[in-house]
């Protein structure tokens, strides 16, 4: 995606998130490395994120670091996530046109029928399309991706092989059209509408999240932990002691 990007001459950013330890907090990073054709390349800026466990599949930050580049004047922002499920599907919200990528083989062909990755999929790609087995995948993708949506888009299957960048110029193509496809009718402003919300949903909880962690260090807090221990009150009244000390009042 990046050779295509450059080879018309636009600028893109890429915003790559690697998955986080559950026991140490880090992550690899090593997206970049794979994009080392593109180092010291002016037109390219790529910044590596690792993935919060819980908010499907990005980073609390992520709605605000793409802000951040919007602002800087990058026209293309490309988002990798860590990969999205069932309920994995924050990334809908975060980017205007969200790509599917499966590989033949894999028990992908199985996964996408479920409900959340075809209604997230605005384009599929069937990457390692050289592999046995692929020509079975396009077909079930072709025909689970054959119903036009209610917005009147209807997801392309585009193959690919990415060592020898086969199909990579159609996926840019299919994001073309869709992009072009958004701003003909009222998905695009639809779209804004719903990013800025996260974005503002990101700051609201980061805001609500430093004041409950200074909560649990007071010790009220420790006192009421204490007589829950003891078996002394119920977790409710607890509850809405501890946010009346933060200032939302019961009920809210």
């Amino acid at each position: 995606m990046l050779r295509e990007a450059l080879a018309a001459d636009r600028r893109i950013a890429v915003l790559a998130l690697d998955p986080r330890s559950p026991l140490t907090r880090g992550a690899i990073l090593g997206d970049r490395l794979r994009m080392d054709h593109a180092a010291g390349d002016p037109r390219v800026f790529v910044r590596s994120m690792t993935a919060d466990p819980g908010s499907g599949g990005l980073s609390l930050l992520t709605p605000l670091v793409l802000r951040a580049l919007e602002a800087a004047g990058w026209p293309c922002v490309l988002l990798e996530t860590v990969g999205v499920g069932q309920v994995e599907l924050d990334v809908v919200q975060a980017a205007a046109t969200t790509v599917v990528v499966m590989n033949p083989g894999a028990g992908d062909e199985i996964q996408a029928t479920k409900a959340g990755l075809m209604e997230v999929a605005d384009i599929f790609v069937l990457n390692k399309c050289d592999r046995p087995g692929a020509d079975e995948a396009r077909r079930d993708l072709e025909q689970l991706a054959a119903t036009v949506r209610a917005d009147g888009w209807q997801p392309p299957v585009v193959c690919t092989n990415a060592q020898d960048g086969t199909g990579i110029a159609e996926v840019w193509s299919a994001i073309a059209r869709h992009r072009a496809h958004l701003e003909s009718g009222p998905g695009w402003q639809g779209w804004r509408e719903r990013f800025v919300s996260m974005a503002l949903h990101a700051l609201l909880r980061h805001a609500l999240e430093q004041r409950l962690d200074a909560l649990t260090r007071r010790r009220p807090y420790l006192d009421r932990v204490a007589a829950l221990a003891r078996g002394e009150g119920g977790l409710h009244e607890a509850r809405d002691a501890c946010l009346a000390d933060i200032g939302i009042p019961r009920g809210s």
